[in-house]
């Protein structure tokens, strides 16, 4: 596997320099604590963003966010479960957010995730600080089983959006990993999310980078 530093500095020469790399993969990445902090309904708000941006144009999503949070009532997980079948249907004829039937009925299932979830440490955010940093994999897996529509980069994005530290399979991130073969299985499955996170460990000792700052080098080696 290639060491990091070939990494870096391949990315380094292609975008200006060490400096100007560094600036352009600087992600915030927030403490435990921090992370514990935030409240369950801004979990549910930034998985339903990130569920609503996949396949669409992201601006329009961001553009239209403030009617998406009076639609789902702030995103009150709680609040959320009372979406019976009625409501959905109203939802799914309001022009003021994204109409998508099968999202909108996604949303409450995700709330009741977030609830089941959060309740033996204190909330979603607590749990999220909790899981282990070397198994991000199994963070997004988890997600994924107990949620509804929150399979691919759906949960990653969601999950740094808020400060919490993982990698993302973008299209560059995954051609890295499959041309120079760290990964033997496709990235969607459980042996190359596996393969691929032991090999984000790795490259975290070596650089002494968060996994968002790898990331992000990696992709900007490309091309």
């Amino acid at each position: 596997m290639e060491h990091f530093d070939h990494i870096f500095e391949r990315a380094s020469a292609r975008h200006g320099g060490e400096a100007a790399l560094r600036q352009l993969i600087a992600t915030p990445v927030l403490s435990p604590g921090e992370l514990a902090a935030i409240a369950d309904d801004r979990w549910l708000s930034s998985f339903t963003m990130s569920l609503f941006q996949s396949g669409f144009v992201w601006k329009v999503i961001r553009d239209k966010w403030p009617d998406f949070e009076r639609a789902f009532f702030g995103f009150d997980p709680h609040k959320v479960l009372l979406l019976d079948e009625p409501h959905q249907e109203r939802l799914n004829n309001d022009t003021s957010i994204v109409r998508h039937a099968k999202k909108i009925a996604a949303v409450p299932v995700n709330a009741q995730m977030i609830l089941d979830s959060g309740k033996a440490h204190g909330g979603f955010g607590a749990f999220v600080a909790s899981w282990p940093s070397d198994d991000m994999v199994g963070l997004w897996q988890h997600i994924r089983r107990h949620g509804k529509l929150l399979g691919g980069n759906i949960a990653p994005y969601a999950l740094r959006r808020l400060g919490a530290d993982t990698f993302i399979f973008t299209g560059d991130v995954s051609a890295y990993l499959r041309h120079h073969a760290v990964v033997d299985a496709a990235l969607g499955s459980k042996k190359g999310m596996t393969q691929a996170q032991a090999a984000f460990n790795i490259w975290r000792e070596q650089s002494g980078l968060s996994l968002g700052e790898i990331s992000k080098t990696i992709a900007l080696s490309m091309g």
